[in-house]
């Protein structure tokens, strides 16, 4: 039960609920242990004749009574033990998300999307069943085993209720049997589930893809194959699961018989009345729930365990990039930034991606970064943003290293809009404005409109039917690649930092459109980072850097680079202006 000591905190915190429902579920099984003594007294009296209305008027409203007791503490106990349980999911599914968000980039390289959303939905549910229901089950089983051998003790003597109940510890020597065997059970069920979540994840993601290939058949089979996994291991969770219920069954009904006998012989040699016959023979009918409620609180309690495991491997990962305790304080009116010799690479067995990258971005100045995919553009971003931590070097803003800064403080310099434009299913405002709040409602309507003339986006949000009010639909799938980048500018745009970085973000604009986005940027006073792999993109920045293989091999602005008929600038350039003339030609044909 280590495992549950993630949920300590919020067992104490609600640990008024949980007494107030443990000592309502335990009213009610001292109130469900007493029915049988009216039904002795009862019994006894008409044994012997001495029933009269009045007599048998008390037994009824005896019984009333009781029920009465019973039905105002199971609504006490389920109020606090499965309201409570509820509020666990909800604390433990929020504790995931925030540590989700907490994480960086290289956790996520290595966990599939479908395997962190089981873990939120599945692993959090199981968690709560056994915290709820699996709660009410184990005091039920403790409290009315312990609590009816202590009535039939009391109403037959010991050797009888020995007699009894002598089947009893067959049932702890199957229990202890079965628990290793349904926890690795549980696990592998769970496991499988995240498997089958990210199947289907996966698949509902790449759906145009898997259309435009035509192999619809290809991964049906190949979600058979997961599904029929899951389906495979749930079912040997169920033969153990299935074994409790005949097995608790076949002990009870063993313990019945046996004390049917012994009664019966009693009963004929006038050594046990008849009332206490039907007192034990209601107590072993009572103590077949507490024997099931053992069973289904091993089930319960080792999927919870197999599942709590799972989300105490997510919750104990840590982030390698760490804020320091005692970050400086930094004044953002004015941003310089600067990288120091800076090298990367992903571990110490994989290549350098950038080697001794050295250049100083001045506020209000800007900067552009050409190369080849994969010379390592965006990877001098990511370390900008401190996705991931230099293995060399430094990089400074305003003279800080951004190591020692606070993370916020970081974010609140640079907006970033990159190729990749990840759009929200959310309506096209809401998608600008992002940054100001989570509510999709809460933004300011003029400087979303502001951002989207800066983007060059304004007419196309006009022609649409609803607008800026218009739903973009998951990932933006209703609206061209275009469209997508130039809201994604738009939303940096609205952040209103002093560094703004375009990470290739303007790749499927057309050239006019481009050119209005550049022009656009000279009226406002930040610094600018672009990163790109057409000459026209970068060609008005203050100062151009060539990346080849992770170094800088050329430096400076347009005119001097494109004059170095040596250098891969000037090469790319003349490249790209003669495609740009040919493809002029081919539209006035």
């Amino acid at each position: 039960m280590k495992q549950y000591r993630t949920i300590l905190p919020f067992i104490k915190q609600h640990k008024a609920q949980y007494i107030f429902g443990v000592l309502a579920l335990i009213f009610v099984d001292i109130t469900h242990l007493l029915v049988p003594q009216v039904l002795r007294v009862f019994a006894d009296l008409a044994q012997k004749g001495e029933l009269n209305v009045e007599r048998i008027m008390f037994c009824a409203l005896a019984v009333i009574v009781l029920g009465l007791c019973v039905a105002i503490g199971r609504y006490g106990w389920r109020m606090n033990i499965f309201g409570t349980a509820r509020k666990l999911e909800y604390w433990l599914r929020a504790k995931l998300f925030n540590k989700y968000l907490s994480l960086d980039d290289t956790f996520f390289n290595y966990h599939r999307t479908g395997d962190l959303m089981a873990h939120v939905t599945n692993d959090v549910l199981m968690v709560r069943n056994s915290m709820g229901g699996g709660i009410i089950m184990i005091i039920d089983s403790i409290f009315m085993t312990i609590f009816t051998g202590i009535m039939m003790i009391y109403t037959v003597g010991l050797k009888t209720a020995m007699i009894a109940l002598t089947a009893l510890p067959l049932l702890t020597i199957f229990v202890f049997t079965v628990l290793k065997p349904m926890q690795l059970r549980s696990r592998r069920v769970q496991d499988s589930f995240s498997d089958m979540t990210n199947e289907v994840q996966e698949n509902i993601s790449s759906i145009h893809n898997i259309k435009a290939f035509g192999i619809e058949n290809n991964r049906s089979r190949s979600f058979s194959r997961v599904n029929q996994d899951y389906q495979r291991k749930n079912i040997e969770m169920m033969r153990l699961s299935a074994l409790f219920d005949p097995i608790v069954s076949l002990i009870s009904g063993i313990a019945f018989v046996i004390f049917i006998i012994y009664g019966i012989y009693r009963l004929l040699d006038g050594s046990m009345s008849l009332g206490d016959f039907v007192a034990v023979v209601d107590y072993l009918r009572l103590m077949i729930w507490p024997l099931i409620a053992i069973a289904m609180v091993v089930n319960s309690f080792q999927r919870g365990i197999a599942s709590m495991t799972r989300i105490n491997e997510i919750l104990s990962a840590e982030s390698k990039i760490l804020e320091t305790a005692a970050p400086s304080k930094m004044d953002l009116n004015n941003v310089k930034i600067e990288f120091k010799d800076v090298s990367f690479r992903y571990d110490k067995k994989s290549p350098w991606v950038l080697k001794n990258i050295s250049f100083v971005l001045e506020n209000q100045k800007s900067i552009a970064i050409l190369g080849r995919t994969g010379s390592g553009k965006s990877t001098i971003i990511n370390l900008l943003l401190r996705r991931y931590d230099v293995s060399s070097g430094q990089i400074l803003l305003n003279d800080v290293d951004i190591r020692d800064m606070a993370l916020t403080d970081l974010y609140k310099a640079i907006a970033l809009a990159e190729q990749d434009s990840f759009l929200f299913s959310r309506s096209i405002a809401g998608n600008i404005a992002f940054s100001s709040s989570d509510e999709d409602q809460d933004y300011d309507l003029n400087k979303v409109r502001s951002s989207a003339e800066f983007s060059q986006i304004a007419q196309d949000i006009e022609e649409m039917p609803e607008g800026y009010s218009t739903w973009v639909g998951e990932r933006g799938v209703t609206l061209s690649g275009g469209q997508k980048q130039r809201i994604s500018i738009a939303r940096a745009h609205y952040k209103n930092t002093k560094v703004l970085v375009l990470d290739d973000s303007l790749s499927a604009v057309d050239t006019n459109t481009e050119k209005s986005i550049l022009d656009h940027l000279k009226k406002y006073q930040q610094s600018l980072i672009l990163v790109s792999q057409r000459v026209s993109t970068v060609q008005t920045a203050d100062q151009i850097l060539v990346l080849e293989d992770g170094e800088i091999t050329q430096r400076g602005d347009h005119i001097s680079l494109s004059q170095d008929t040596e250098g891969f600038y000037a090469r790319l350039y003349h490249r790209q202006l003669l495609e740009s003339e040919l493809a002029e030609e081919g539209r006035h044909k």
